[in-house]
């Protein structure tokens, strides 16, 4: 078995904790059901690039119960786990490249071991598989049916990328599909943010100014879980839609410059590059937590951190970096969560396998749809067809037991016609 992990020795865990997972799964588990038998990715090759955690590891198993041969490598280097990675190739018979705090030379290296696997399809957490193909192996695309993304970052890369004709493949924007965005992202980052704050600094989140950097999906749900545990909770902003919308739910609104002196918890998720910089740090109090919940390290600007700063202490607490920035009235401490990575995953265990069930299903469903579809595919960015949300939301509602009500045929006619009025 070709793999690169920490230690097979690790396999016992990893496969508890996969297991684990997998009980609180239950559309993935139909879905697999139902690959088994049908066999959709029968001789095809798929690389997935993406966060080694036990809720990925069983969608890796769906689609190699399809059929498919895969290839998992790491999405961060901070989010593996390595007992789950050694699960995968011990006990699955997946080939996995990802170990947890791996350095960039080995993260590009797994990358390109994933592509060397010439896959047909692809997965990708922040569209670095599939982007490093486009730059550096352009040759390959020819073998490409279709990629799929599930992060905000990756879906806006590639947006970009389909906007400047550089994307030569069709890919599905799992991510905006509601069954993920309005779940996974909002109640998913939500709780799983606060839980990785939580375990890292073991801070009262009640009473705190908690500053919160973005208000989409992701924002949305990690200021109202932070407002759940009583926190003051401010949203920074640059969409004026957004921003009316915050204070409309109650936060309150403000420049990043107006909360940086205030704010106690400070968390970004935006997607977009230094929205902490060295102007905010300036001004922040002695004590100040940063960390970030987007998906790559640019968010916090860490090297501006490091250069304002006499000293850095490394783990002060298990994946806290405490920055000492001297001033005239003295020395201030800047705490700095999980290196500025997803505080989520680096600090935590990522989102919780049930909100996952449904992201995943979604996604498994969509790259069989590529299998499908791929000879119509053109090179653009496709949303995820209303058949598979509908799909996975019945499911998911059967699984937790609830009931909805069907139109009548007299509403269905009613909704359809523009005859009948006031």
């Amino acid at each position: 078995m070709n793999q690169d992990i920490k230690d097979i020795g690790l396999s016992p865990k990893g496969k508890t904790r996969i297991e684990w997972a997998e009980l609180d799964m239950p559309v993935l588990a139909a879905t697999r059901a139902r690959f088994e038998k049908d066999q959709p990715f029968r001789n095809v090759k798929m690389s997935l690039c993406m966060h080694v955690t036990a809720e990925t590891a069983n969608l890796a198993r769906i689609l190699k119960a399809g059929g498919a041969d895969v290839l998992l490598c790491a999405s961060n280097p901070l989010s593996t786990q390595d007992d789950v990675a050694a699960s995968l190739a011990q006990d699955y018979g997946i080939q996995v490249y990802a170990k947890r705090g791996e350095d960039r030379e080995t993260f590009f290296s797994h990358l390109r071991t994933a592509i060397a696997h010439h896959p047909q399809i692809t997965m990708d957490d922040g569209a670095d598989l599939i982007s490093t193909i486009h730059k550096e192996y352009p040759d390959q695309l020819k073998e490409l049916w279709g990629s799929l993304e599930e992060t905000t970052t990756g879906v806006i890369r590639l947006r970009a990328m389909a906007k400047d004709g550089a994307l030569k493949i069709p890919v599905v924007a799992v991510n905006d599909a509601k069954t993920k965005n309005l779940f996974d992202n909002r109640y998913g980052t939500g709780q799983s943010t606060l839980d990785g704050i939580i375990r890292a600094t073991d801070a009262l989140i009640a009473g705190k100014n908690f500053v919160v950097a973005g208000y989409g999906w992701c924002g949305r749900g990690l200021a109202l879980r932070a407002r759940g545990m009583s926190a003051q909770v401010i949203v920074t902003e640059v969409d004026p839609i957004k921003a009316l919308e915050a204070a409309m739910d109650g936060f309150r609104v403000m420049p990043m410059l107006e909360a940086a002196p205030i704010g106690e918890i400070f968390c970004t998720v935006t997607g977009d590059i230094n929205v902490l910089t060295k102007e905010h740090f300036k001004l922040m109090k002695d004590g100040a937590v940063v960390c970030n919940s987007g998906h790559f390290d640019v968010e916090v600007n860490v090297k501006e951190l490091a250069a304002l700063a006499r000293s850095v202490r490394k783990d002060v607490r298990m994946h806290v970096d405490e920055y000492i920035i001297p001033n005239e009235k003295g020395d201030r401490r800047i705490c700095l969560i999980a290196e500025g990575r997803l505080v989520n995953l680096a600090a935590a265990e990522g989102h919780p396998a049930s909100v996952m069930d449904m992201s995943f299903s979604t996604q498994a469903l969509a790259a069989e749809w590529i299998v499908l579809h791929h000879a119509s595919l053109s090179p653009q960015v496709y949303e995820v067809s209303s058949e598979i949300e509908i799909h996975v939301a019945t499911l998911k509602l059967k699984s937790m037991g609830i009931l909805i009500d069907k139109l009548t045929e007299e509403q269905v006619k009613y909704l359809a016609s523009w005859r009948h009025g006031t």
